[in-house]
């Protein structure tokens, strides 16, 4: 009887040479890589001249597609967290800042506390800062890969009225706990009645031990309840914030109020010239 020789599976036959761009496009079309597909030719010609083994090749065109996915996640992302404004912790000047410890900052600005669930209390006198360190920290936990909501305190407060109000609330603080971590604005410069303070209070209590919070206000704690006007429901709310958080107490001069004074001493040496 005569056995049948087994042979491998076929290998598809190597397509033409001119057809391997139109080829390459479609597959990286297929794929979703269009960086793979922009710079092939590119790197190809680079690891010719270099003479990169196939497996460099393979790594860079990989590390340039991962490099613009990443780029371009955190750019959706900063988008998405409705910052005010883009501000860096790079473009903060810390030298006016003498009270904020560069190693906690340095720490913080690793994002590692969100992967925590831990929070970030930002608290000092107005114009020294506060906020633009609160976008800076946001904009790191951004391009770490983490989802980002800022608001001030009195638009989340209308946020989670309204919601209330239609009966949504808990649907509204199920969604905003899928931000990883939401930045709350100003903190005592508008007081807040007592229902405004039991959903603020909500708004707390439902991302504890779940989601961060970053807080920033110009009142110490002691001086919560006459913003929440309720010392136990802000007790608590103190309770919950600082449980797990880096708190910072910052002092020093207001930008606004140093810029004027700087302003002046320049006109004061202009006119004496």
């Amino acid at each position: 009887m005569t056995t049948a020789a087994t042979t491998p599976s076929a290998m598809p036959a190597a397509p033409p040479k001119d057809g391997l761009p139109s080829l390459i496009a479609y597959l990286t079309r297929v794929l979703k890589t269009p960086t793979i597909g922009a710079f092939w030719e590119e790197l190809a010609a680079q690891a010719r001249e270099e003479n990169w083994s196939h497996e460099e090749y393979l790594a860079a065109l990989l590390q340039r597609q991962v490099a613009d996915r990443e780029s371009k996640g955190t750019v959706m992302r900063i988008r998405t967290a409705h910052f005010p404004q883009v501000k860096t912790l790079e473009d903060f000047n810390l030298d006016h800042l003498p009270s904020l410890r560069r190693d906690v900052l340095a720490h913080l600005a690793t994002a590692t506390f969100v992967a925590k669930a831990e929070n970030v209390i930002l608290l000092g006198p107005p114009g020294i800062g506060k906020t633009h360190l609160a976008i800076g920290l946001g904009v790191k936990a951004c391009q770490s890969g983490y989802s980002v909501l800022f608001d001030t305190a009195s638009n989340w407060i209308t946020r989670l009225s309204a919601a209330h109000h239609s009966g949504q609330l808990e649907t509204e603080l199920k969604k905003i706990r899928r931000y990883k971590l939401i930045i709350v604005d100003e903190v005592g410069y508008i007081p807040f009645d007592q229902d405004a303070a039991n959903l603020f209070f909500q708004l707390v209590a439902s991302r504890y031990e779940q989601g961060s919070i970053m807080v920033t206000s110009n009142l110490p704690f002691g001086r919560w309840g006459e913003t929440f006007s309720d010392d136990v429901v802000a007790a608590a709310m103190i309770d919950r914030l600082v449980h797990h958080a880096e708190v910072l107490t910052l002092t020093g001069d207001s930008y606004r109020t140093r810029q004027r004074r700087e302003l002046l001493a320049k006109e004061n040496r202009a006119n004496r010239d």
